[in-house]
């Protein structure tokens, strides 16, 4: 059980008893060494499976741990997120401690605080819900109560979306009308599991009779409610192992905070601490990188930064790469991702990561122009997929009924009774030409396939009933496999994971740090999303910006400062282990091509800001850029013309065998519907449609807005 950890690793593993402290840097292999702590408990005869709660924040984290430890033969081990553990506790004690049914659990809160602010007979945008909706679990997780959100808001510097007092308005009548229809919202799982176990002290007892030993990894993430929850679960014993990064520390407007575990050995003075700093992802030259941005740091988290040292042979040098516009940026990244992909680099091995969602449209749009398949991290769960329902019936169907299926007589193992099913529901051992909707039900069947050949390799014997059970489990935590596309993700969304290519976009002023981190709390968190994203890269990372938003517009923007001192021919201290010059080389697109010097003569006249056309307002956002009005703003769209745009749209991509949105997308198609364009000029006007498009698809476009047939299919280039 403790072949192949490393010295540190072993340390964690062999440390069975009493409180330990894991403090792991990216990619030093935790996850490994607390599931061999585990196993190997376990196979000791220290640790009885049943009695280990092992929990984290995320179900595809829970899922992989699960998996791995299944592997290792610790089989009865809970592996579960918080909410998960909490919500089994409390469904089989609130009979027993409250009385009655458990309420309904919500799955959107965003609806009830709505109805809560129409009863309050305050008006909010869409934008102003989100906030408000954050700021009411900002304060269920901190444990805020409404009549003291005001002054809980201003003593952790939060920056409120409304008037603080028209907050706790809101989320009082959020809370009152929760109690009206009998429903709780996900923090009331932990408030009342909680509540219960404080309370009802018979309780505490039994799930303390239960679980013995603990783990919590990303600890750097628990907020005080969580915290409080652990508390409970422990009781006086120490039987506890923490595992957590501070320098990954990049929820803190969700609640969480290191400071749990940066006062570990404080509450526990005896506790073992272990460090784990032997980088098995990264190259040397992220490795360096990431270190460099840490070696800037200031604040509690970066005293207690972890100096990464890669155990993985030499690669490519970072890519720096400046452009003049964001188009050009979005076009410079998919042009480079073609190549990546006809080099031999799996599309599932990259990933495009951005600071904020609405940064992805103009991306989405450049992969599929590029003819590049993609995945958008946060989009459709991957088992809510109706060709993945319908394949896991199929697989359900040939578990119960497989003696009677002539397809499964010559299959004799697990992975080719499933590819003998799945080739029923469309799946070939080759994959369909194009990026269109045929290869994406075929890229999520072959996921299936290679789910069930990595589980038949980890458990011998195994047959289509033991699968569909892990296919259920997965479904209901949604620990969705691995899906052929490069990835599109948020930052934030993209903890936990790693890729062979990360292209960072967007590092400019303004958006890494971004605008609204004023704090110098809020500027290190920033810093520490950026080291987060860095250390996503296993050997190749491009680092990008662009001067303005849009063509012709001002170049008034620069890097972001958090690389001062670590591109090439920037300045700037980077303090300690600089890595100033760190490599790669800095270029630069504009439109259509590299950056080169102005030419000489007159300078052309900047682009004024993109302003709504009803309300005046300036857009940044990329889709309302191309509507050329808020969203929220009153539209003069043809809905007659939208659709029959709309139902050419899906014409020409059934003709090519791609998803709808590569011919254009549904902001493209309203900005054409509204603006009913007359000529070529016109057209070539609206955002999204560009010269490419507009030789392809024009004629047929201004056509159809003219009242008239379309000629005939346009030529396919």
């Amino acid at each position: 059980m403790l072949e192949g950890l490393d010295p540190e690793q072993r340390e964690v593993a062999t440390a069975l008893h009493g409180p330990v402290c894991v403090l792991a840097g990216a990619g030093t292999g935790k996850t490994r060494a607390i599931t061999h702590r585990i196993a190997y408990g376990v196979r000791a005869g220290i640790l009885q499976p049943s009695s280990v709660l092992a929990v984290t924040f995320t179900n595809r984290a829970a899922g992989e741990m699960r998996g791995r430890l299944r592997q290792l033969g610790a089989v009865g081990v809970q592996a579960r997120t918080f909410h998960s553990a909490a919500l089994r506790q409390l469904q089989y004690f609130w009979p027993k401690a409250i009385g009655g049914p458990l309420p309904r659990l919500v799955d959107r809160k965003v609806q009830l605080v709505a109805d809560a602010a129409a009863a309050c007979r305050i008006r909010l945008d869409r934008g102003e819900l989100r906030d408000v909706t954050s700021e009411i679990e900002w304060s269920k997780v901190t444990q805020t109560v409404p009549a003291d959100y005001a002054p809980a808001a201003a003593k952790a510097g939060r920056e409120t979306p409304r008037d603080p007092a028209e907050i706790a308005q809101l989320y009082s009548a959020y809370e009152e009308l929760k109690r009206e229809r009998g429903v709780i919202d996900f923090e009331d799982v932990l408030l009342l599991t909680v509540a219960v176990l404080q309370d009802r002290h018979d309780v505490a007892e039994q799930v303390r009779a239960q679980y013995q030993h603990f783990v919590v990894d990303e600890y750097q993430d628990v907020s005080p409610l969580q915290q409080r929850l652990l508390e409970l679960w422990l009781g006086d014993r120490e039987n506890l192992c923490v595992v957590g990064d501070a320098s990954q520390t990049i929820y803190s407007f969700t609640g969480a905070t290191p400071d749990h575990l940066l006062d570990f050995r404080t509450r526990h003075p005896g506790a073992t601490v272990v460090k784990l700093v032997r980088d098995y992802r990264s190259t040397p030259q992220v490795v360096h990188l990431a270190n460099g941005l840490l070696a800037q740091a200031r604040g509690r988290a970066a005293d207690h930064r972890l100096e990464l040292v890669s155990q993985r042979a030499p690669g490519p040098e970072p890519v720096f790469t400046e452009y003049t516009d964001e188009p050009a940026e979005a076009l410079g990244a998919a042009q480079r991702i073609r190549e990546l992909i006809d080099s031999g680099v799996p599309a599932s091995e990259i990933a495009v990561l951005f600071r904020t969602n609405s940064q992805s449209e103009t991306y989405e749009q450049a992969l599929a122009d590029a003819g590049v398949p993609y995945q958008l991290r946060g989009a459709e769960r991957f088992f809510d997929r109706p060709e993945v329902r319908k394949a896991i019936a199929a697989l359900r169907a040939a578990a119960r009924f497989g003696g009677n299926d002539h397809l499964l007589d010559d299959a004799v193992d697990l992975p080719s009774q499933v590819r003998a099913v799945l080739s029923g529901e469309g799946w070939t051992s080759e994959p369909p030409a194009g990026s269109g909707a045929v290869r994406e039900r075929w890229e999520s069947l072959a996921a299936l396939v290679n789910l069930a050949q990595d589980f038949a390799a980890a458990r011998s014997g195994v047959g289509l009933a033991e699968l569909v059970v892990e296919l259920d489990e997965r479904a209901g935590a949604q620990h969705a496999p691995t899906v052929q596309g490069v990835t599109l993700a948020s930052l934030h969304s993209a903890k936990g994971l790693e890729w062979d290519a990360v292209f960072l976009v967007g590092v400019a002023e303004g958006m890494m740090p971004i605008t609204y981190a004023k704090t110098d709390e809020q500027i290190e968190e920033e810093r520490r999303l950026l080291y987060v994203g860095v250390t996503r890269a296993r050997e190749r990372l491009h680092l990008s910006w662009a001067l303005s938003r849009s063509p012709g517009g001002r170049p008034n923007r620069r890097p972001s400062r958090f690389l001062d001192g670590l591109r090439p021919g920037s300045t700037g201290t980077a303090g300690r282990g600089s890595v100033g010059g760190s490599g790669g080389v800095e270029r630069g697109f504009p439109a259509s091509g590299p950056r080169a010097a102005a030419p000489a003569g007159p300078r052309r006249r900047q682009r004024s800001p993109a302003r709504c056309r009803v309300c005046g307002r300036t857009l940044t956002d990329a889709g309302e850029m191309k509507l050329m009005r808020c969203e929220d703003c009153p539209s003069d769209m043809d809905e007659g013309l939208y659709e029959r745009l709309r139902e050419w749209r899906a014409e020409q991509a059934r003709r090519s065998g791609q998803p709808a949105f590569c011919v254009f997308t549904d902001k493209t198609l309203m900005a054409i519907a509204e603006s009913a364009p007359e000529d070529d000029h016109e057209l070539a006007r609206i955002p999204g449609v560009g010269m490419r498009k507009l030789g392809r698809y024009g004629a047929d476009v201004l056509a159809i807005c003219a009242g008239r047939e379309v000629a005939g299919e346009q030529n396919q280039d």
